[in-house]
């Protein structure tokens, strides 16, 4: 450490290295998880600044008129509007796809209202009825129609066209036909850019040559018939757009195009197409013509025709930051954060400085975005700027810590791990209270049944390391369930739920029966362990209670310790030593059973009095968690042991005999109730005295 403070600067610049080296090889090697995950994590940026960024404005005289799910099932119409409207007439014939001669009525009706343009974003290859009708309309609205065609990328790439019928061959070379194809991202599906332009060479993955045959897209193809052909990119390659809005283009109803009442209302009789772009195409979400952009994973095929020819009437194109400056500015960041924590020496001050340079750069990312449409580069610039600035704060952080942590582990050898968290992070809390306070707690002893015959008999070495084995067990099961180990009593445990930090009574309690049930768990486990190792395995009673406490240092001048104190402890230390008598590992008090009964099945066990204290109180056990598999139908008998017990307590020695021995006849070997069928028998015999209250009282420990 003495080294790290003398070379302080150099040390930093090392980790700013080392940290913008690892965010620049991420660049060079994208397929390594981590390193990575900056570059890709750009894509989800840049995606975030077009959903949030400024966007391209949609042109005011783009109309979508769709194929939905009322045009496909049509509205109910009476039988004289069928009768006077042929394209009802031939849209209720059969269903979808009709007869091409709805698509000729379509053209005549739209141009007819003084529409500029119609394109079919649909690829009219099988032949079908109406496709003469169809024909003569496309010839006679040459310049002003456009129709689809695909590359069946499955398929060699192989061109899907309008049938012969309706374009004479070659079609992809007629100005009315052009490909519908949008290319996805390869990493993530999604359509960013849009290729106005291909060659069959481009078609099979190899580069473009200008002198082959080239083919217009849908988009392209639109915009020059609206006079629009400069403005289309004469390359090969995908070209990213900004998006409009995702709502820009919402699709009308085709079916009210020819329905006269919504030709009228909608439309002002045709007036509102008067020098329109209108495209035609599927709506609804069963024709599947949806693409995931980073708009919106359901973006209609048409719709994003509509914004390929809005992006390039606008210039609106994105452009990434070439490659050679992003790195440059990769560096530039590593450079920055050593220069921030290097001369900065408050933390506090340099951590506020990289947040208001980070915000910095954020903010002319936007800008940038907004204004000149590059995608400047930004999450690997601020994971370098972030990852070398944190992590030389982290060594400057950790050398300090790493004196505190050695100076915590020392102390937690000697005191419960949550009491040292409470005198380093609330010291002045904390040591008023070792003066002495009553505070409500949950108080835990546990001890091993049949350790002293062990330790009669065992090597002393073996001894010791199965003890520490199992205190080392259950102290983890303590600690993470929140309890605070008050001490160790040779092969007991006591431990304290609210004494330095309360969670509230039923919490505290509940943590406790956790806890007490973990240990019952950990202790299985260990006795398989020890069983199988050819150790011999152990019992162990656990002692719980739930009162008022005193919590205070408590020791003389030489030695303190702090603890609890009171009834309530010394109830739960006498309840451990009960578990032998009545043959349970766990035994509760009664305020502590109510405060976990809706955590725990409780079985109602004896009403004792222990010595020490005047007034009986009733314990129960734990059978198990609510949360843990727990045996349906035990719980279900155990209503007849509980309402037996009831019996035996009311004096009804008869009934709670019957009960008790139907319980045995399913639990034969259940020790508490052949207690009480045992006692129950002799009470019928021989009825107590009419003092009896169903109390036992011990006169010992």
């Amino acid at each position: 450490m003495h080294w790290l403070g003398r070379h302080r600067l150099l040390v930093l610049a090392l980790i700013c290295v080392f940290c913008t080296g690892l965010i620049l090889s991420g660049h060079f090697f994208p397929g390594v998880p981590f390193i990575s995950a900056p570059w890709r994590g750009e894509q989800s940026f840049e995606d975030f600044l077009r959903r949030e960024g400024r966007k391209t404005p949609a042109p005011a005289d783009f109309v979508f008129l769709g194929i939905d799910q009322s045009t496909l099932q049509l509205p109910p119409l009476t039988a004289e509007e069928i009768a006077g409207n042929r394209a009802f007439q031939l849209m209720t014939e059969k269903p979808f796809p009709w007869s091409r001669e709805v698509w000729a009525l379509l053209l005549d009706r739209l141009f007819a209202a003084g529409a500029r343009v119609v394109i079919f974003d649909m690829i009219f290859n099988p032949p079908n009825d109406g496709d003469p009708a169809f024909h003569a309309a496309l010839d006679r609205y040459h310049d002003k129609v456009v129709l689809g065609a695909n590359f069946d990328m499955a398929n060699a790439a192989q061109a899907v066209t309008p049938n012969n019928t309706l374009i004479p061959p070659p079609q992809l070379q007629d100005d009315r036909v052009g490909f519908v194809n949008f290319w996805a991202d390869q990493i993530d599906g999604k359509i960013r850019a849009v290729t106005y332009r291909v060659t069959d060479r481009e078609l099979a993955d190899l580069p473009p040559d200008p002198s082959e045959e080239v083919y217009q897209s849908l988009s392209a193809r639109g915009l020059a018939k609206i006079g629009h052909a400069n403005d289309v990119p004469r390359d090969f390659r995908g070209h990213m757009i900004r998006f409009t809005s995702p709502d820009a283009f919402a699709p009308r109803p085709l079916y009210e195009v020819f329905d006269p009442k919504f030709w009228h209302s909608n439309y002002a009789d045709g007036a509102f197409f008067k020098d329109k772009i209108v495209m035609v195409g599927a709506s609804a979400q069963v024709m599947h013509d949806v693409f995931d952009t980073p708009m919106d994973p359901t973006t209609l095929g048409p719709a994003l025709h509509l914004q390929a020819m809005a992006a390039a009437m606008n210039h609106e194109f994105l452009r990434p930051t070439p490659a050679k400056t992003g790195l440059a500015l990769v560096g530039a960041g590593g450079l920055v954060a050593w220069s921030l924590v290097s001369f900065l020496r408050k933390p506090l001050f340099c951590v506020g400085t990289l947040v208001l340079t980070t915000a910095a750069y954020l903010g002319a990312a936007r800008l940038s975005y907004d204004q000149t449409g590059l995608l400047l580069l930004t999450v690997p610039v601020l994971s370098a700027l972030l990852l070398s600035g944190l992590f030389s704060l982290g060594l400057e952080y950790a050398i300090e810590r790493l004196e505190k942590l050695r100076t915590r582990r020392t102390l937690e050898r000697y005191v419960s791990k949550n009491l040292v968290k409470e005198v380093l992070e609330n010291p002045d809390s904390y040591y008023s209270s070792l003066r002495g306070v009553r505070v409500p707690a949950t108080v835990l002893f546990s001890d091993l049944i049949g350790f002293t015959t062990l330790s009669e008999k065992a090597d002393p070495e073996a001894l010791v390391s199965q003890l520490n084995e199992y205190l080392s067990r259950m102290t983890s099961v303590v600690f993470s369930n929140g309890g605070t180990l008050d001490k160790f009593i040779g092969d007991a445990i006591m431990a304290v739920w609210g004494n330095v930090r309360s969670f509230g009574m039923a919490q505290d309690a509940k943590n406790c029966a956790r806890a007490a049930l973990a240990m019952r768990c950990e202790l299985k486990k260990l006795n398989q362990k020890w069983r199988e190792e050819g150790r011999m395995g152990l019992g162990m009673g656990i002692g719980i209670n739930q009162g008022e406490v005193v919590v205070g240092n408590i020791g003389s001048h030489e030695r303190m310790d702090p603890t609890v104190i009171g009834d309530s402890v010394n109830l739960a230390s006498r309840l451990e030593g009960l578990t032998r008598i009545y043959g349970v590992d766990i035994l509760v008090g009664a305020s502590a059973a109510e405060l976990t009964r809706d955590e725990v099945h409780l079985r109602s066990v004896a009403r004792v009095q222990v010595k020490g204290k005047s007034k009986p109180v009733d314990v129960f056990t734990f059978i198990g968690g609510r949360n843990e598999e727990v045996d349906p139908e035990f719980l279900k008998w155990l209503e007849t042991y509980e309402e037996g017990l009831e019996l035996f307590r009311a004096r009804d020695f008869t009934e709670a005999k019957i009960l008790f021995s139907r319980f045995l006849e399913f639990y034969p070997d259940d020790l508490l109730a052949k207690m009480y069928l045992n006692r129950a028998l002799e009470y019928e015999k021989a009825p107590p005295d009419e003092a009896w209250d169903a109390v036992e009282v011990f006169e010992k420990k």
